[in-house]
């Protein structure tokens, strides 16, 4: 144990430290542990293995101590030097009855107090004597005069949760998909600008095809009526050159008449 208070310290002086966690670190008794430690708020001790609290050192700023799964069946008188002492764990323990539980009535502040797993909590009417014994108890084994359950650390953080801030989310998520149907919206208008840009160059350039369609009709008519009019005077040059030979033969058939 002395080791491990050393580790913990960490170079700090022993009234500068307000928590100390000495969990697991086996023990039969306090060790090293001493009333240097004036500034301690909370000592936690579970599972060490404690069969005495012979021993245990004066902690005047004392407010949470962690005893549970040790061996402990008495010497509860040794906390009473922890006058301020608010929340004490005992459970797993071998505390048998009620009488020894009478030293805690020397803690006028204390409000938490766990004997889960001790025999004593088999007594007739525990909860009930228990409460009647400590004035100042609030919870019992995590449950009330009443037997409400004490709200933990962990359902405060659902209730944060599940409460405001839920309502702050849900409001993140609804701005968020505004402003992602707002972008959808912008999406769309600019695809359908471009879609109207597109057919507008796509009619442009049909009616440049139509334009130029009809130049090529108009070029091939020119053609078409070029070649008709080279084919007439082929034509009449045949003509005329059989025109010829017929005149010839003619001028001879006269020389030969005239010889």
């Amino acid at each position: 144990m002395e080791k491990r208070i050393e580790l913990e310290r960490r170079a700090r002086k022993a009234n500068q430290i307000t928590e100390l966690n000495l969990d697991n670190c086996r023990s039969t008794s306090i060790v090293g542990l001493t009333d240097e430690y004036t500034a301690l708020e909370s000592l936690s001790l579970i599972n060490v293995g404690l069969t005495t609290l012979k021993g245990f050192p004066k902690l005047p700023n004392l407010k949470k101590l962690e005893l549970s799964d040790n061996r402990i069946s008495n010497g509860l008188n040794y906390l009473t030097t922890s006058p301020k002492l608010q929340y004490l764990n005992l459970s797993g323990n071998k505390i048998k009855d009620l009488e020894t539980l009478k030293p805690l009535e020397e803690f006028q502040k204390l409000a938490v107090l766990d004997l889960f797993n001790n025999d004593a909590t088999q007594v007739e009417n525990y909860r009930e004597k228990i409460f009647k014994m400590l004035p100042s108890l609030t919870f019992l084994d995590g449950f009330d005069c009443n037997d409400e359950e004490v709200q933990s650390e962990g359902e405060d953080d659902e209730e944060v949760i599940n409460g405001n801030d839920s309502d702050e989310v849900s409001n993140e998520t609804t701005e968020g998909e505004t402003d992602d149907s707002d972008e959808e919206d912008n999406g769309d208008v600019s695809l359908s600008e471009v879609y109207n840009d597109d057919l507008e160059e796509d009619n442009s350039d049909w009616e440049e095809g139509e334009g130029g369609a009809g130049d090529d009709d108009e070029d091939e008519d020119s053609d078409i009526d070029e070649a008709d009019g080279e084919a007439n005077e082929s034509a009449a040059s045949v003509k005329e050159a059989g025109d010829k030979p017929d005149e010839s033969q003619a001028r001879g058939k006269k020389r030969k008449h005239d010889g």
